[in-house]
């Protein structure tokens, strides 16, 4: 009996909601412990702070939970990343048809590891005891991760062009840039008060869900690009012309593969194309 294709791609799509769920149960755990404790002042925090930040209660007992909580929550949030590109790569996911979305992709990559070096590296480094490494490594981490999401969110914009009947692509996009918009504000105003490190981390949460939403579809899917349709996705970004042997004439309409129709027009004579191809609309969105 053949697997559900649902079970066969489950681990894709649970890796960001692993990601999303151990982050949050670190900082609810860390929030309700102080708040248990009697709100202490702990020695690492200033004498009129009265919210202790996160690396704050990081660096005290529970800083064995925050180093854990960082490691599998950046890991399998770039096991994330990992995926979408193996997933695009292979036709489960709308394909990157040009060679600038694929940079973009392996850019948003590269800020994304650099990201799970500072959270990781800040968690061990704490505040406490190593104040300036610590707040280098918060930087890297936020920085690595804006950047990313900027990255990605100009990969699908282009990805949106070929494929604008994917309204997924569109909702993640928006997603991720509200992200982007509401991390830099309030990044920008962290040092006006230790609440606003909050926000920012209870952020992050929603921003590894949008993964949730990218990954998904591919395991919904019942359709896969054959070899043949990724060889005319090839064929299109590198501007090829030779479709005869795949069922297209010019000045007629054929059926493609998985039930796409194809109109190709002689000089455009017929009003419904001149001759371009289009490649085939991916089927897991």
């Amino acid at each position: 009996m053949p697997i559900p294709t649902f079970l066969k791609y489950a681990f894709v799509w649970i890796l960001p909601l692993v990601s999303a769920c151990t982050w949050l149960a670190m900082l609810l755990a860390m929030l309700i412990v102080w708040e248990l404790q009697g709100h202490p002042h702990y020695p690492s925090m200033s004498a009129n702070q009265h919210i202790a930040y996160i690396s704050d209660i990081g660096a005290q007992r529970l800083k064995p939970l925050f180093i854990a909580g960082c490691c599998v929550t950046t890991v399998f949030l770039d096991l994330s990343f990992a995926s979408e590109r193996w997933l695009r790569n292979t036709g489960r996911l709308a394909k990157n048809l040009g060679v600038a979305e694929k940079i973009l992709s392996g850019l948003s990559i590269i800020f994304a590891v650099a990201g799970t070096c500072g959270l990781i590296l800040l968690s061990i480094f704490d505040t406490l005891h190593y104040p300036h490494l610590h707040d280098g490594f918060l930087l890297l981490f936020i920085a690595g991760y804006v950047i990313s999401a900027i990255f990605i969110c100009a990969e699908y914009q282009r990805l949106g062009v070929h494929f604008r009947q994917h309204r997924i692509l569109r909702l993640s996009f928006w997603l991720k840039l509200m992200f982007i918009i509401v991390e830099v504000i309030f990044a920008i105003i962290f040092a006006a008060t230790t609440f606003d490190e909050w926000i920012i981390a209870f952020v992050f949460t929603f921003y590894v869900l949008t993964f949730f939403v990218d990954l998904l579809p591919a395991a919904r899917s019942t359709q896969e690009y054959s070899n043949a349709e990724l060889m005319r996705l090839k064929e299109a970004e590198n501007g090829g012309a030779m479709m005869e042997t795949l069922g297209y004439t010019n000045g007629t309409t054929t059926s493609g593969v998985n039930g796409n129709t194809y109109a190709v027009g002689a000089a455009g004579h017929d009003g419904v194309g001149t001759g371009r191809y289009r490649p085939p609309a991916a089927q897991n969105f």
